[in-house]
């Protein structure tokens, strides 16, 4: 009876187990003892990506950033199509815009070496939003780590739940809400933008159709943006016209002077409900720096698979 009760006992240890690591919880020291260096590692990784092209930490933010909106943070943005799978990088917000991969490719390569099988891409693209804010002059933060890459991928959800630069303000605060994120939370987000650069054709009806523009900004940005639809299309404008390459608050003093670079940016500051925030962020930057990272935290925790769920990809191109 004995043996049979401490058999029971055993049993339901080894359930609680599995039990709790189908439903664990990330953390900022996941991986303390299986990857001690990953975080120096990706570091040292991002500053030469950097150092050749500052555009790059903009660029991975934002791939971290359409990676968590569809699905939750599960790496899915990572995947190549093939010719049996349909990925996210086709998806209209992503196709000709979303960049960055190869660097996540060197990151991973570099992180196989010291700690083969362990990190999943997801953490990796995680880590790599955070080191490009700091490094670009941002604040920094404690990553949560121990997610596991996706299986899956789906190229309408990424259509769908990505908001388009073409949003008004109820249609931002909306695709923010449905994923957990309060409407401060995409004031602070959309900050990201002081990093950065867009395509003429992103803006091309803002600088030439709309009214609640500094005149002399639409000008400047018309003179490498022809009017034409077709013509220009993929030249670039920075979204911060005074600091495009360093993380600070002048997003939002462009946005309080009617120069903001987007449709979608301008929208939070122009007469609606985010109006005071903008205002506030223009004034005091610590609070957007505080108010950034506390939203980015949260937006890191959106639907993450972990425990057992998802895998850890040896290619982040592709499931094993």
């Amino acid at each position: 009876m004995a043996s049979f009760s401490s058999r029971l006992t055993i049993s339901l240890v080894l359930f609680l187990l599995v039990l709790g690591c189908a439903n664990a919880q990330l953390s900022t020291n996941f991986y303390y003892t299986s990857c001690p260096k990953l975080l120096s590692t990706v570091r040292s990784t991002m500053q030469s990506a950097i150092s050749k092209e500052t555009r790059m930490g903009a660029s991975l933010l934002r791939l971290f950033f359409h990676d968590c909106f569809v699905n939750g943070c599960d790496g899915s943005i990572l995947l190549d199509d093939t010719s049996s799978f349909t990925g996210e990088k086709n998806a209209n917000p992503n196709r000709n815009s979303a960049r960055g991969y190869e660097v996540i490719d060197s990151i991973k390569s570099a992180v196989e070496k010291v700690c083969p099988g362990v990190v999943s891409c997801a953490d990796i693209l995680a880590i790599a939003a955070r080191d490009s804010v700091g490094i670009l002059g941002g604040p920094t933060w404690d990553v949560k780590l121990g997610r596991r890459d996706a299986r899956t991928a789906s190229q309408s959800a990424a259509n769908n739940a990505i908001p388009p630069p073409s949003s008004n303000l109820n249609q931002l605060i909306s695709k923010f809400s449905a994923v957990g994120l309060s409407t401060k939370d995409m004031v602070a987000l959309s900050g990201g933008h002081t990093i950065g650069q867009s395509r003429c054709t992103n803006f091309r009806a803002r600088i030439y159709n709309e009214s609640n523009i500094d005149t002399s900004f639409a000008r400047t940005r018309q003179s490498s943006c022809p009017r034409t639809s077709g013509s220009g299309d993929n030249n670039l404008a920075p979204l911060d016209l005074q600091t495009p390459t360093t993380f600070d608050n002048y997003y939002f003093k462009n946005l309080v002077q009617k120069k903001g670079l987007l449709h979608s940016d301008q929208q939070l500051f122009n007469g609606g409900s985010t109006d005071s925030i903008v205002r506030g962020y223009s004034t005091n930057p610590s609070s957007f720096s505080s108010d950034f990272v506390t939203a980015m935290i949260k937006m890191g925790d959106i639907s993450p698979l972990t425990g057992s769920k998802g895998e850890i990809r040896k290619n982040c191109r592709r499931i094993n």
